[in-house]
């Protein structure tokens, strides 16, 4: 089940972020090393964390992805390891609420594009994923939000 696409405005976002270009068998293990590392290296730097975690993606094919996990922040961070700072985009945005498991965002993704070409807009080339509900090992699936974005070409 996901919310109806929409059009968002939206200004950009302070970031602190890990980027890798990795194979895409280690993307799960990538997002909980970032998950671990993030919240102490933005702590010890006294920069609060502004909003749920996200992941931005650069490409993705089979076999590799480009990707950024990564925090709002209310200030940019010192870069510190492979913390650095880092931006989401502003602007015209295409938007969908996810609702479900992981499992499903394939098919919300595929959906988002869809409703894009019906409207006959065009992505950029970013888009990222914001884990709305902070997933926990006892939750039911079915509770979790993730919201999905992709910047529109003028």
């Amino acid at each position: 089940m996901s919310v109806e696409p929409e059009i968002v405005v939206a200004e950009p976002v302070v970031t602190a972020v890990i980027r890798r270009e990795l194979p895409l068998a280690e993307l799960s293990g990538f997002f909980d090393s970032a998950f671990q590392a993030l919240p102490a290296t933005i702590a010890a730097q006294g920069i609060e964390i502004a909003g749920p975690a996200f992941a931005l993606y650069r490409s993705f094919t089979p076999e590799r992805v480009d990707v950024e996990i990564g925090f709002a922040t209310d200030r940019p961070v010192e870069p510190n390891g492979e913390v650095t700072p880092g931006k989401l985009p502003g602007g015209r945005i295409a938007r969908l609420v996810h609702v479900g498991g992981y499992d499903g965002l394939p098919e919300s993704w595929q959906r988002l594009h869809s409703w894009l070409g019906a409207q006959k807009l065009r992505p950029g080339s970013l888009w990222w994923e914001v884990y709305a509900t902070k997933p926990s090992p006892e939750m039911d699936p079915a509770e979790l939000r993730t919201e999905l974005y992709l910047p529109l070409e003028d």
